[in-house]
Parts: structure tokens; C-alpha cells; sequence
């Protein structure tokens, strides 16, 4: 890499571990802390965070710049995959339950979506648009490289 990657995540305590863990200090993380009303409305049992009050960002380490401390592409990326494979969703009878089929599944269908789908606001896969790859795959490549 050309230079440190920028890591936003939302206020899990358990993301700063892990970050410095897996990246050490060679890294810009921040994070975007959310504080949410209590909500009496919402029953007990049901998963509902409330309406946000205040938003926050915060540098945990390295120099990460406020504005590009966001979540937005993964949260969008985390909506694509759900939409597109139904194994991720934790309330349908797809559901994964076994670890090393979950892990083949996303592994050939984040390779679907970045070497084979073409994205209409790229006009191209995301591989091409990025120039890792210089044409657009086919299925069968993605299995051949599987066996």
C-alpha cells in the first residue's frame, strides 16, 4: 500500500482490539459514535435502536481526517450482500449454520460481484474499474479457479 488505510467502524469496543491487533499503530482508524434516545414506545424484546440524537467522530489512532471517518460503503456493501444472498440473514431458513460453507459462499459471491457483475454506474466491474482486472470474467472462470 501506498499509504496507511483509513478504518472507520461504528462504537464497538471490541473493533479497537481488533484493529490494532490485525494492523497495529500503521493504520487511521476512527469511529462514529451514535447516541439514541430510549424509546418506551418500542416493546420489550424487539430489536429497535430508537431515534439518534447526537453523532460523533473520533480519531482512535494514526490521523484520520473527521469527514472521512464514515460508514456509509460498508453499510452499503453489507445491504448489497444481504439482498443478494439470503444465507446472511439471520431470520430465513438459509441461514448459514456451518462456518466453512458460510465462508465459500461470500468468498464466490463477493468474487461474483467485483470480477463478473457489471455495475451501471461504472459501466464495467468493480475489478476493472479498480485495474486489477483487464476484462469482465465469465461464471465459469470463477469455478475454474475454485477447483
Amino acid at each position: 500500500m501506498q499509504s496507511l488505510p483509513q478504518i472507520s467502524s461504528n462504537s464497538l469496543k471490541t473493533y479497537i482490539s481488533a484493529v490494532e491487533r490485525d494492523f497495529g499503530f500503521n493504520v487511521d482508524y476512527g469511529r462514529i459514535v451514535k447516541t439514541f434516545a430510549s424509546d418506551e414506545s418500542v416493546p420489550q424484546g424487539k430489536y429497535s435502536l430508537g431515534e439518534v440524537v447526537s453523532v460523533s467522530k473520533e480519531v482512535i489512532m494514526g490521523s484520520s481526517i473527521e469527514f472521512e471517518i464514515l460508514t456509509s460503503h460498508i453499510e452499503k456493501q453489507n445491504h448489497t450482500q444481504r439482498v443478494h444472498y439470503r444465507r446472511l440473514i439471520w431470520l430465513t431458513n438459509a441461514f448459514s449454520k456451518k462456518l466453512g460453507n458460510i465462508k465459500a459462499a461470500v468468498a464466490l459471491n463477493f468474487a461474483y460481484y467485483n470480477f463478473v457483475k457489471i455495475h451501471g454506474s461504472i459501466r464495467c466491474t468493480p475489478a476493472m474499474a479498480a485495474g486489477i482486472s483487464p476484462s469482465i470474467w465469465q461464471v465459469s472462470d470463477l469455478v475454474e479457479l475454485a477447483q
